[in-house]
């Protein structure tokens, strides 16, 4: 079983940085993925516009995303800095983050749970070297009570209204975006933010919480479709295909296979860094793809994770299969063909260097 979810940074610039936030970020979400694939199904499932409408099991969906999720979250960020005193502190501290706020509280979760557990790491220090011997026992546990206590009061009454508040801002510039028409702006940041690798930071992080909120309200949200779409990835591993350098192209089916149906979209992202250039390819890809979700009402009631194609159709909205795939073929069909156009259709990729320079020595031994 797998037991790291991100590639190993190295380097200490700007991207470094940037890589390793985004790779922590990342950390506390995807070892609970399996938490919000069961929610996403029950959703999809249960709710009055579900597949399987019933009133009594879809009582299931509210607590989850308010309170399950963002426990599960917090606990595993603080078993990130401080092992399993971290993860308990952490999840009694994002009880006030949840009940001081009526929005799911996933960033809350984020920052209060290794806030805490870092908290209560500089306490052990503090009295492992003071408690006397027999007494280890209940210091730990007072201590470890009283940070987790005191910090869900923290987070009930400072950390709880600061992120409401972020989160309504970002909301509020989405809506912007949205009722002016220029969602797929959004691409312009999301498709090369993805290529560093901050792909599970920015849906995960920034796009779900936003899209749960409005999927609570309005049974679907165009938010999960943003940066999970697997219709950029595989334009580009098409084009990679036909129009890529020839020691490149046994790789691309597997690749395809990995990232369409297995919805690993790192395994594309290494095709982009190697020639920087075709990032236009997957921005113009992603922007019509968008485009495509909002003249069509597309929506989902749940992030795609994996974003494969099996997990776009098991979080689709009922009648809403149409739309969604067609926003995916057109993200691939508009990659693709940037991409070909950036990659030259092939021209000078057809022959191998090797190649080139055996037919070269004859004509220069001629001349001789």
């Amino acid at each position: 079983m797998a037991d790291t979810y991100t590639p190993p940074v190295v380097g200490t610039g700007v991207k470094a940085t940037i890589q390793r936030i985004g790779g922590y970020l990342a950390g506390m979400i995807m070892p609970n993925i399996g938490a919000f694939i069961a929610w996403g199904l029950i959703t999809a499932l249960f709710i009055p516009t579900g597949w399987l409408p019933n009133e009594t099991l879809a009582k299931m969906v509210n607590p989850i995303i308010s309170t399950l999720l963002p426990i599960l979250i917090a606990y595993t960020g603080g078993r990130m800095v401080h092992g399993q005193r971290g993860a308990v502190v952490g999840a009694v501290a994002v009880m006030g983050v949840v009940v001081g706020t009526e929005a799911p509280m996933f960033l809350g979760a984020m920052i209060i749970g290794p806030l805490t557990a870092v908290i209560l790491k500089y306490v052990d220090k503090f009295t492992e070297q003071r408690t006397k011997a027999g007494f280890e026992m209940l210091v730990d546990n007072f201590s470890a009570g009283i940070v987790g206590g005191a910090m869900a009061v923290v987070g009930m009454l400072g950390i709880g209204p600061i992120v409401q508040t972020i989160t309504t801002g970002a909301g509020n510039a989405v809506s912007w975006l949205i009722t002016n028409n220029l969602l797929p702006i959004a691409s312009v940041l999301i498709e090369p933010a993805k290529v560093l690798f901050l792909n599970n930071a920015i849906n995960h992080g920034v796009l779900s919480p936003l899209g749960v909120a409005e999927a609570a309200a309005q049974g679907k949200s165009i938010l999960f479709m943003l940066e999970s779409n697997p219709g950029p990835g595989l334009g580009l591993l098409l084009a990679y295909l036909l129009f890529g350098p020839r020691e490149l192209r046994p790789s691309t089916p597997a690749a395809m296979i990995i990232h369409f149906f297995g919805g690993i979209h790192e395994i594309y992202f290494p095709y982009v860094l190697m020639k920087p250039r075709l990032i236009l390819a997957v921005i113009a890809g992603g922007a019509a793809g968008v485009f495509t979700f909002m003249i069509t009402g597309a929506g989902l009631v749940a992030t795609p994770s994996p974003g494969s194609i099996f997990a776009y159709l098991a979080v689709t909205p009922k009648g809403g299969w149409l739309s969604s795939s067609l926003g995916i073929l057109v993200a691939t069909g508009v990659t693709f063909a940037v991409a070909a156009l950036l990659l030259g259709f092939g021209r000078g990729e057809k022959a191998d260097p090797s190649e080139s320079s055996e037919s070269e020595e004859p004509a220069t031994a001629k001349e001789g």
